[in-house]
């Protein structure tokens, strides 16, 4: 997940947890207001009716025209019981059904004078009055309607306004976190664009003074010390390359030249092959390192053509087969290819027969009958060359580290060589989108193979 949407999600979680409990808060508030608001109108409505049986003359004939013009039942669906001193019913706003009545609600006025009961439905407010050297128990009860009703819309309006509030807050969020990290994602571009071959491109940098511009021009100061380390690298690289290969061609030559004298003991003979074995394998060892310092994946794409692999295993087999002519080679295509493979790959040829030349070298050098078999199998979205000979194998132990630079295996003692061919080999092919596993597939068989994505 990227940093924006990070920022944006945590933002938007935060405050909607805030704003959910805000939300709590205010409903609970609320309903809290609305039961003491009931509780109070039900104490009111109580002392009028106190007060209207205190200023009475005649309560039982005066009663019903009173609280037909006061009534409260649109609003609070209200019904009121009036007992005597005995606790006989005296009057009611109850017309249309039976009254009942809880005869222990009126016990426990006796002693607690006041009852409120707002976990009952309806709610009762109940109270034990002395009017006129009188007892007289009061029972209200009444539904809060209008209340209820209040709290449930003002619940939708809450829950509707954290929806809405939420989604907005997660929008905005990631928008404005868009723009503040815009910066960002252009220097993350400029970036991503640089490679060891355009280490003097420079980030923009905006004056702005916050943490985005101070990292670009930090990243510009460390592109410049890079620049100065890999030229450095390179000028000696160079400087290397001239005054090493210059002596160990003329060395090569001379050698050439000495060893077709007829003159020599077998003695003198053999040594002067083994110091023109050593002078190639010093040639080797240049040009191999020449190559791992020479090439970039992004400077090779950028020549790139069609390559036919099978011309180029061939030119490969060739050049090696000058300087070992009893190898021999075996090359056949998968009987699982179509008649209509074209057997090309995009490349860069030159690089690829460095591949193939590593490899047939060795199979050359470590094989027991100097033998080698290719195989090609093309299908619709690969290319595979299978690479085998008969020799000692490499441990397990030590396949994991064969493509390393200067690894060799137990079966490479006693046989000069650098220990960087394998390495080239795997890295010109990580150039080419390409990768390359060793495997033994039976005893002593030694066997590459080479994957393709077309």
């Amino acid at each position: 997940m990227s940093l924006k949407r990070k920022i944006a999600l945590n933002l938007s979680i935060t405050f909607s947890l805030l704003f959910g409990i805000v939300m709590v808060i205010i409903y609970m508030s609320f309903n809290d207001f609305r039961k003491d608001e009931f509780k109070e109108r039900f104490r009111q409505r109580l002392e009028f009716t106190s007060h209207f049986i205190e200023k009475s003359k005649n309560f039982e004939e005066e009663a019903p025209l009173f609280f037909s013009e006061n009534s409260d039942n649109i609003l609070l669906n209200e019904t009121i019981l009036i007992f005597n001193s005995n606790k006989d019913l005296i009057y009611s706003t109850i017309k249309d059904r039976n009254v009942t009545w809880d005869n222990t609600l009126l016990k426990e006025l006796d002693e607690k004078k006041i009852i409120y009961a707002e976990r009952t439905v309806p709610e009762i407010y109940a109270a034990l009055r002395h009017i006129n050297g009188e007892n007289y128990y009061i029972l209200t009860s009444a539904y809060d309607t209008n209340g209820t009703s209040k709290l449930s819309y003002l619940k939708y309006l809450l829950i509707t306004a954290y929806v809405i509030s939420t989604l907005l807050i997660g929008f905005f969020s990631y928008y404005f976190m868009g723009q503040f990290l815009h910066p960002l994602e252009e220097l993350n571009k400029e970036i991503s664009e640089v490679t060891a071959h355009k280490l003097t491109t420079q980030i923009p940098v905006v004056e702005s003074h916050d943490e985005i511009s101070i990292l670009a021009t930090s990243f510009n100061t460390m592109i410049a010390r890079l620049d100065d380390v890999f030229q450095s690298q390179k000028d000696f690289t160079a400087s290397a390359s001239h005054e090493i290969r210059t002596p160990i061609t003329r060395m090569a030559f001379q050698l050439e030249n000495l060893i077709k004298l007829q003159q020599h003991t077998p003695e003198t003979l053999s040594s002067l092959k083994q110091i023109q074995q050593d002078v190639y394998q010093l040639s080797d060892l240049t040009n191999s390192l020449l190559l791992l310092t020479k090439f970039d994946k992004e400077n090779i794409q950028s020549i790139y053509e069609e390559v036919r692999i099978d011309e180029v295993i061939f030119e490969s087999f060739q050049t090696v087969e000058k300087s070992y002519p009893n190898l021999k080679m075996d090359f056949l295509i998968s009987e699982n290819t179509s008649e209509n493979a074209l057997l090309t790959i995009k490349g860069v040829q030159s690089l690829l027969s460095i591949v193939f030349i590593n490899l047939f070298k060795n199979a050359a050098i470590y094989s027991d009958n100097t033998e080698v078999d290719v195989l090609i199998t093309e299908g619709s979205s690969d290319l595979i060359i299978d690479v085998t000979s008969r020799g000692n194998v490499i441990s397990k132990e030590e396949q994991s580290k064969l493509f390393e630079a200067f690894t060799r295996g137990d079966n490479s003692q006693n046989i000069s060589g650098s220990g960087l061919g394998l390495r080239i080999v795997k890295r010109i092919l990580e150039y080419h989108g390409a990768e390359i596993t060793y495997s033994v597939p039976e005893e002593k068989i030694n066997k590459f193979s080479l994957n393709f994505i077309k």
